[in-house]
């Protein structure tokens, strides 16, 4: 399927993600978060304070699922405040009655390259899971996940949980992830798609290459925990994976749901059609339903 026609028409204007979203601000002015309370919270770390976003469901409940929820941004952009982060927090707080952790973990630069961001997301972990009497959540229910870098974080945070005999989580949430380097070549016939894309909303090599420098600070010996899908994925949660179809990442979001079934891991996935890689941080209207079918697809990951 070519990119959506709402989205196609916006191109010109559009130069990443984040500005994807504005372009398509005269739709997404409509879409109002549903109600939910939302608490601002800073925890302590390895490497200082880390600011965290609690959204809980309005009303009473007995002990709720909690989902640790990761934004993207290559690892060196992105904050609580982008849709991706604020609106599908908010949504997956309100549908299925989730108590959501929105982390704030330090961004990738000259001094805080791995594992400094997965160092924050491991530390939030071991605190999440240590929080559930006060958050009302269920410890057995404890999921993980996030979007693009942030799923990468995810993956890692649960390997780095079972290779230290911690809390696992109870299910892993992956949307767009970027697990592997060097990323698997994308199908041949999505070329034409790709090439009508903005260069920042691209994975090329070139990009490839640059992000994994930004991140782990070299593109050789690349640690395991850094790169979810270059390592032993035995052991891992049920995992439930969005994939944007119009998106070189995608290809890495199919090898790893490969890579989990062959190991016994039980994995599902959802191809949003004609979706661009950061889809999520265009907010759901109904003009593009492919963004509110994987919201859905999470929901229902968590009920």
């Amino acid at each position: 399927m070519p990119i959506d026609p709402v989205i196609a028409a916006r191109l010109g204007s559009v130069t990443d993600e984040v500005s994807l979203g504005e372009a398509l601000r005269d739709l997404t002015a409509r879409y109002r978060m549903p109600e939910v309370k939302i608490e601002e919270r800073t925890i302590e770390g390895p490497r200082g304070p880390i600011r965290i976003r609690l959204y809980r469901p309005i009303g009473a409940g007995s002990a709720r699922r909690g989902l640790l929820w990761l934004h993207g941004g290559g690892w060196a952009r992105g904050d609580l405040d982008m849709p991706e982060a604020h609106a599908v927090a908010a949504e997956l707080a309100a549908g299925p009655g989730v108590v959501v952790a929105s982390v704030e973990y330090r961004l990738a630069a000259e001094n805080s390259r791995y594992p400094v961001p997965l160092d924050d997301v491991h530390a939030s972990w071991r605190w999440f899971t240590d929080a559930t009497a006060e958050l009302g959540t269920d410890p057995g229910r404890l999921a993980i996940g996030g979007c693009s870098a942030g799923a990468n974080l995810a993956a890692g945070a649960a390997a780095r949980a079972r290779d230290e005999a911690g809390a696992v989580p109870a299910d892993l949430l992956l949307v767009y992830p970027f697990l592997h380097f060097p990323v698997p070549a994308s199908p041949d016939d999505l070329t034409a798609d790709l090439v009508a894309l903005p260069g920042r909303m691209r994975f090329t090599a070139e990009t490839v290459l640059t992000l994994t420098h930004g991140y782990v600070g070299r593109v050789s010996d690349i640690p395991a925990h850094a790169m979810p899908g270059n390592g032993v994925v035995d052991g891992l949660p049920p995992t439930h994976i969005v994939l944007s179809e119009i998106d070189e990442l995608r290809a890495s979001g199919e090898l790893f749901a490969r890579q989990l079934r062959e190991r016994g891991v039980p994995v599902t996935t959802m191809l949003a059609r004609g979706m661009p890689h950061g889809h999520l941080n265009v907010p759901p209207v109904e003009e593009i339903p492919e963004i509110r079918r994987s919201i859905d697809f999470l929901v229902a990951a968590l009920g």
